[in-house]
C-alpha cells in the first residue's frame, strides 16, 4: 500500500494527481492522519513536487478558491471611487462562476467523513476575512464610512462563502453555484450600497 497508484487513466497534471490522492486519503483515513508523505506516495511524486504546487496540506483544498479570491481582490482594489453595488458584485462573481467540483467542494460535502470540520471552520474564516477586507476597502475608496464598509464587506463575503458551502453540500454539479450566489445576494438586499 506504500506505493499504491491507480492505473487505467492518464492524469492531467501532478497538481491534479496530488489533489486527487489527498482527497482519497482524507476520505480513507481522515485529514489529521494523512501526511504529505502519504499524499506524495499515493500520487507517485516526490515531496519536492508537492511543494511546487502547494504550500501545505491545507492548500490542497483551498488553492483554487484562493486564486479566485486574489483575482477578485485586485478587481475590487481597481474600482477606486467607482465602487458601487453592481461593480462590486461584478468583481465578486468570478469567484463563483464556472466553479467546477474540486477538492474544496468534495471536502465541504464530506467534511465529517474526512475529519475536516474544525479545519474548514478555521480556514473558511481566513477566506472570509480576505474577501471582507477587499470589499470593505472598495467601499471606503468610494466614500462609505468605516462601519458600513465593514458590514458590507462581511455580508458579501458571507454571501460568497455560504453559497459555495451550500452548493457543495447539495452535491457540486447538481445545482448552479451562480444561482446560489444570486439567492444569497437577494437575502442581504436590506444592506444597500449607497
Amino acid at each position: 500500500m506504500a506505493s499504491e497508484t491507480r492505473a487505467g487513466r492518464p492524469r492531467a497534471s501532478s497538481r491534479e494527481t496530488l489533489a486527487e490522492a489527498a482527497c482519497e486519503l482524507f476520505l480513507e483515513q481522515g485529514y489529521d492522519a494523512t501526511s504529505i508523505v502519504d499524499i506524495t506516495r499515493r500520487a507517485g511524486v516526490s515531496r519536492s513536487s508537492f511543494f511546487n504546487y502547494f504550500d501545505s496540506k491545507s492548500d490542497v483544498l483551498w488553492s483554487g478558491l484562493d486564486a479566485r479570491i486574489a483575482v477578485a481582490s485586485v478587481a475590487l482594489a481597481a474600482l477606486g471611487t467607482d465602487a458601487d453595488g453592481p461593480a462590486v458584485r461584478a468583481a465578486l462573481e468570478p469567484i463563483v462562476q464556472d466553479f467546477a467540483p474540486d477538492p474544496l467542494a468534495l471536502a465541504l460535502r464530506n467534511s465529517a467523513a474526512m475529519g475536516l470540520d474544525s479545519e474548514l471552520l478555521r480556514d473558511t474564516g481566513l477566506r472570509h476575512a480576505r474577501i471582507s477586507s477587499a470589499v470593505a476597502g472598495a467601499a471606503r475608496s468610494a466614500g462609505i464610512d468605516d462601519i458600513r464598509a465593514d458590514i458590507l464587506g462581511s455580508a458579501l463575503a458571507t454571501a460568497v462563502l455560504s453559497s459555495l458551502r451550500v452548493w457543495a453540500e447539495q452535491g457540486a454539479g447538481q445545482a448552479s453555484l451562480e444561482a446560489q450566489f444570486d439567492e444569497a445576494l437577494r437575502s442581504i438586499h436590506d444592506l444597500p450600497w449607497g
